[in-house]
């Protein structure tokens, strides 16, 4: 819908990613869009390079978020919801809603088998 406009597909991918989940790395959308890393990776730093996005490091991911001195934030910001809400309902819940992890697992804690018996141990199950 904004690929006309920006003249690249994965602007309004990014974008639009972005105001669901306020911060990204480039392996991650790539990932979610199914999409070639490189194309993600020069898209992204074009967009920092032209002011909208900022990045930083965590660890050793470059992570990329909205860059809260661009003048034209809120405009752009509000152009990706509104061409979000008119995206088809099932391409709203598959790519866009991501459920993987946004914080580290607690050590020791078991990935899906004996979650109640860890919970208990835990303290975490409710009487």
């Amino acid at each position: 819908m904004l690929e006309y406009l920006f003249s690249n597909k994965n602007v309004e991918k990014i974008l639009i990613y972005l105001v669901l989940h306020e911060k990204a790395h480039a392996t991650l959308l790539s990932r979610t869009f199914k999409s070639a890393l490189d194309p993600i990776q020069k898209t992204l730093y074009k967009l920092e390079e032209g002011g909208l996005l900022v990045s930083f490091l965590e660890g050793r991911t470059r992570v990329f978020q909205w860059n809260p001195r661009y003048p034209f934030l809120a405009e752009i910001q509000a152009l990706a919801k509104k061409a979000y809400h008119f995206l088809p309902k099932a391409m709203q819940e598959s790519p866009y809603q991501s459920n993987q992890r946004k914080r580290p697992r607690k050590t020791g804690k078991p990935l899906t088998s004996n979650i109640k018996q860890w919970a208990h141990k835990e303290g975490f199950e409710k009487n």
